[in-house]
């Protein structure tokens, strides 16, 4: 156990930007998930999910790589998608790869529909409280510093970010 007086201790600028992350992520994420309910029945956890599907290849993804972009255990994972299964929004199948035999998880038709549904209330609410209140050159800061931030949080997740010009744009149904 090491003393206190060994303690890297944060510098007063470094305590403020603390106190604000941990303000924000106190205050954003149950914003961003209240919306969700209210407005589309699903919470975020499962609004990233059938986002993260949407912009898939073949709106499939390997259940591993989805827990880490949706930010997950696989354990939570394998729940939210059986709800979502119930759903008829996601089904599950397994796959060989170069990898071996994996579990993917795909996007139905049906839950297509529900992500296009639910992502312009989702959007406004980004806007709303995210970057309507940042200006151009903040918005550009907030991915770099997200990258960082996540990268050494979770390297794994990190890696299965899209690069910046690979977002495929859901489409208008």
């Amino acid at each position: 156990m090491s003393d206190r007086t060994e303690a890297p201790w944060l510098s007063d600028d470094e305590t403020h930007a603390w106190i604000a992350l941990t303000a924000l992520f106190s205050t954003v994420p149950p914003a961003i998930d209240a919306q969700l309910k209210r407005d589309a029945g699903i919470n975020f956890f499962e609004y990233q999910i059938l986002s993260w599907l949407s912009m898939a290849e073949g709106r499939t993804t390997r259940m591993g790589t989805l827990a880490h972009l949706a930010g997950g255990s696989l354990s939570r994972l394998s729940h939210a998608v059986t709800r979502l299964e119930r759903q008829g929004w996601v089904r599950r199948r397994t796959s060989d790869s170069a990898e071996g035999r994996c579990v993917e998880a795909l996007l139905t038709d049906a839950g297509m529909a529900v992500v296009v549904a639910a992502a312009p209330g989702h959007v406004r609410e980004a806007r709303r409280l995210v970057f309507d209140v940042l200006t151009p050159e903040q918005v550009g800061q907030l991915q770099q510093i997200g990258r960082k931030l996540a990268t050494a949080a979770s390297p794994q997740m990190a890696a299965c970010f899209p690069a910046p010009g690979d977002l495929k744009r859901l489409k208008k149904a």
